[in-house]
């Protein structure tokens, strides 16, 4: 068995002092191959170093997240259009809109996404995509996009989907595929998410950690940082298998299949993976 973790935040300070300890915890528990998240500039270029230090095992994206949308003009474009240009960036993100927070000026969220729209579709390379509470603007920002596509369909994922049925019946319409985290494992927020994550067809659905962030609240034992890692992606995968009425290894089996097709992620050597097929 095998685990790709589609999204982890592993330039953040909190792992600076351990990172070669929780990749090795990854690798023994079985999540061969790792997405590191770009949410910023330094950010995106921090993530394809260590992308770069590890190929075959650790991969990028290149984005600006929404909270760091004030941040983010017209100026920045060559830098992240350089970034989506390297062999180990192979996601234009973390981008979308977030009105949760709102730590960047709504009118700039929109703007900074509607510029890694256009870039995304310049450098052919799939969107990893965030939302919370801006359901609107983002489905219609995404509609206008995908309309000016020769496919019409959206290549990328609705990362840490969170949301309700009307949202991920948007997102399968689009074409997206869908990140399931730790959240689902939440017995108060997560109880909407366990009740639809066995409507995401097999061959859509995705798992990440999104660490340090959504540590599992029912893992057992808790770690005394709270900090989430690679390492519990089996624990999530276990929870999802149980929803959806499959065993672990077929969830591994098709979750880890969809990453490969969607990002274009060869196996890593030494590895070999049987594709469940349902």
């Amino acid at each position: 068995m095998e685990l790709i973790d589609i999204g982890v935040n592993l330039t953040h300070d909190s792992y600076e002092v351990d990172r070669a300890a929780v990749l090795e915890r990854a690798e023994g528990a079985a999540v061969t191959q790792l997405i590191v998240t770009g949410a910023t500039l330094a950010s995106s270029a921090a993530a394809l170093e260590l992308a770069r230090a590890q190929p075959g095992r650790l991969y990028a994206t290149a984005g600006i997240h929404p909270h760091h949308a004030a941040e983010f003009t017209a100026a920045g474009l060559p830098q992240l259009r350089a970034l989506l240009a390297e062999p180990g960036c192979i996601a234009a993100g973390e981008c979308g809109l977030d009105y949760f927070r709102d730590y960047s000026p709504r009118a700039a969220q929109r703007n900074a996404f509607a510029l890694q729209l256009g870039l995304a579709a310049e450098s052919g390379k799939p969107l990893f995509l965030h939302q919370r509470e801006a359901h609107a603007d983002f489905i219609a920002a995404l509609r206008e996009h995908a309309r000016a596509l020769p496919s019409g369909a959206l290549h990328g994922v609705a990362h840490c989907f969170t949301g309700g049925e009307a949202e991920l019946d948007a997102y399968l319409e689009l074409g997206l595929h869908i990140g399931i985290t730790g959240w689902i494992c939440d017995e108060r927020r997560g109880l909407q998410l366990q009740s639809l994550v066995q409507r995401i067809p097999a061959g859509r659905l995705l798992l990440e950690s999104d660490g340090p962030y959504l540590l599992p609240r029912d893992l057992q034992p808790r770690p005394p940082s709270r900090r989430n890692e690679p390492a519990f992606l089996v624990h999530i995968a276990a929870t999802v298998a149980r929803l959806r009425g499959e065993t672990l290894a077929d969830c591994a089996d098709h979750t880890t299949a969809a990453a490969r097709r969607l990002f274009g992620i060869p196996a890593p050597v030494g590895h070999a993976l049987s594709v469940h097929r349902p």
